[in-house]
């Protein structure tokens, strides 16, 4: 927490947070013309929001994109906004969204955590069903091979494809695969209307891919969702259900238990 309110408290690194708001996945040379600010002050700003996991990168190709992180900031509203406060807060911050647009010059959700735990528990809880139940509902029936098949099962049905497949699979290291279909017993379970799920499956099918890193005691988690078009409703639907989801992860691996049900679910 110290880091990150120090990391908040400099305004040129709040307006190098608010660029990458306005635009994600922005490459250092991207960040440096669009606010005025020599490339050295840029890269010393960025090290410090990195510290403070505000700030996360992926590297495509030999390019390195900046990405706005919400962990430590859900760290906060999880610590100091309870469920009914959070409620009208998450209101307010659709609503605000709504109203101005939400501008993302690449399609994609990125997030980062650090975890307290080994690569070989993560891996596990990203794979096994009796860690999967637990903070997400859904247990993968697949052998966690490269090309694949993955069936998606929850206790009211099975998600099966030809087009879920595990793409990458390095124990310990990275997990990819395809996203699941969205079917009419899928919508119905979760409460979502016949419109959203048409839209839905007609797009194209996104994936998911997880980097585990150790560091120190800790184990570095970056989630990276893509595969979306520009006005994609997967990815509004995907970037609002992850934050808690990998926070319900984290909480699962550091105490052995889930966080509590948000109000109303």
């Amino acid at each position: 927490m110290d880091e990150v309110f120090k990391a908040l408290a400099d305004g040129s690194r709040r307006a190098l947070l608010d660029s990458l708001n306005a635009h994600n996945g922005q490459t250092l040379r991207e960040l440096c013309a669009g606010l005025d600010m020599a490339r050295q002050s840029v890269s010393k700003h960025l090290a410090v929001l990195e510290v403070a996991n505000l700030v996360t990168t992926v590297w495509r190709g030999r390019e390195k994109l900046h990405y706005l992180n919400a962990e430590p900031i859900n760290a906060l509203s999880e610590r100091w906004i309870d469920r009914y406060h959070r409620t009208r807060v998450d209101a307010l911050a659709d609503l605000k969204k709504a109203l101005e647009g939400d501008p993302m010059s690449k399609p994609e959700f990125v997030y980062t955590s650090y975890i307290s735990t080994t690569p070989e528990k993560l891996w596990q809880a990203l794979t096994e069903p009796a860690f999967t139940r637990r903070y997400w509902g859904p247990t993968f029936e697949t052998d966690w091979k490269p090309g694949s098949a993955m069936a998606w099962v929850e206790p009211e049905f099975t998600i099966a494809d030809p087009e879920q497949v595990v793409l990458e699979a390095e124990p310990y290291t990275r997990l990819s695969y395809r996203w699941h279909t969205f079917t009419r017993e899928h919508a119905e379970t979760h409460g979502l209307d016949e419109e959203f799920r048409a839209r839905a499956a007609a797009e194209p099918r996104s994936k998911v891919t997880f980097t585990l890193e150790p560091q120190g005691p800790l184990v570095k988690l970056t989630v990276v969702h893509d595969g979306f078009d520009p006005d994609s409703v997967v990815l509004a639907a995907v970037s609002g259900g992850w934050p808690h989801l990998l926070s319900n992860l984290k909480t699962l691996l550091e105490t052995g238990d889930t966080l509590p049900e948000p109000a109303g679910a």
